[in-house]
């Protein structure tokens, strides 16, 4: 049951678990799959990850943002991680990256983790003050587009990014 998750900060009591999402990750080869990981797929040593997000959170040279791991209550297992950028005010994100980016373990996905991932999320964007987030996802990415639209986006336009057509919704909070 999707609503049996929590968002929570990463830390190293996770770690063994981070580093089976990241693996199921790279198992499954698809080009979608690290969205919202913050570079998770270059990083071996989580240790050295969790360095790399506590810099984002207040970095001057990236957007600044936040990224959750979203944890199954019953057995604590990871199954998800999303990502929250504080604003838009760059090139790619504003054209096509957008305010979250978030991904599902591949053994886990269609169970609704992602709109519970986000549902939870656009919560923490309502108590840092935003009106408003952007979403984009891959067009032919339904699954995604369901958790958008699940979530109240509503569809903007269509831009194309390197060979690829992607959508974007705009959620009012």
């Amino acid at each position: 049951m999707a609503s049996n998750i929590r968002l929570v900060e990463p830390t190293m009591e996770y770690e063994e678990q981070i580093l089976r999402f990241r693996q199921a990750l790279l198992d499954a080869n698809d080009r979608e799959g690290f969205a919202g990981c913050a570079w998770l797929e270059d990083y071996t040593d989580v240790g050295e990850w969790l360095k790399f997000l506590a810099k984002l959170k207040t970095t001057k040279e990236r957007v600044p943002s936040d990224l959750y791991l979203a944890v199954r209550i019953s057995d604590s297992k990871v199954v998800g991680v999303i990502e929250f950028r504080h604003h838009i005010d760059h090139p790619i994100l504003g054209l096509w990256g957008g305010h979250i980016g978030y991904t599902v373990c591949p053994t886990e996905r269609g169970k609704g983790y992602s709109k519970e991932m986000l549902r939870q999320n656009l919560e923490k964007c309502r108590v840092l003050g935003l009106d408003k987030v952007l979403i984009t996802c891959n067009d032919d990415n339904i699954a995604s587009e369901r958790t958008i639209l699940a979530n109240g986006g509503v569809f903007e336009h269509t831009v194309e990014v390197g060979g690829s057509t992607i959508k974007r919704y705009w959620i009012t909070l």
